[in-house]
């Protein structure tokens, strides 16, 4: 059987992947910031599970719908670069500098910049939901 057959199930796994995704990176988040003490290890590791789970889904998906970032897909184009922005707000979350406010204002900010990711995936725009404003 050949893989576009799972399309549906591939999908479902990215979406399932996204949802575990950010509900960890919430969890992480508020766990650095209110409480200043180290991760359990399963909250360390479990990130990084699901988060190889979402990209391999995605990678999977791109090369089912035949849609390359970079190359004939605007739409994935801006999700890699907001994961990017995402990926280094996280950083700056999770191991940037002591200051709360700082690091409560990257977390934030990477919230805001997952938000337009999953717009842009239910769009297929490039602007996602900053269409409205331009």
């Amino acid at each position: 059987m050949h893989l576009a057959a799972y399309f549906l199930q591939i999908r479902t796994v990215h979406v399932v992947c996204v949802a575990a995704s950010i509900s960890l990176f919430v969890a992480r988040g508020a766990w650095v910031l209110l409480s200043g003490r180290g991760l359990w290890r399963w909250l360390r590791v479990a990130p990084h599970i699901v988060d190889t789970l979402l990209l391999a889904s995605g990678l999977t998906l791109a090369f089912l719908i035949q849609q390359y970032p970079f190359f004939n897909s605007d739409w994935l184009t801006a999700k890699v670069v907001g994961l990017i922005a995402y990926i280094a707000l996280g950083v700056v979350l999770f191991r940037g500098p002591r200051s709360t406010i700082v690091r409560a204002t990257a977390g934030l900010m990477a919230l805001l910049v997952f938000a337009y990711i999953v717009s842009v995936a239910v769009s297929k725009q490039p602007a996602g939901f900053l269409t409205a404003y331009l």
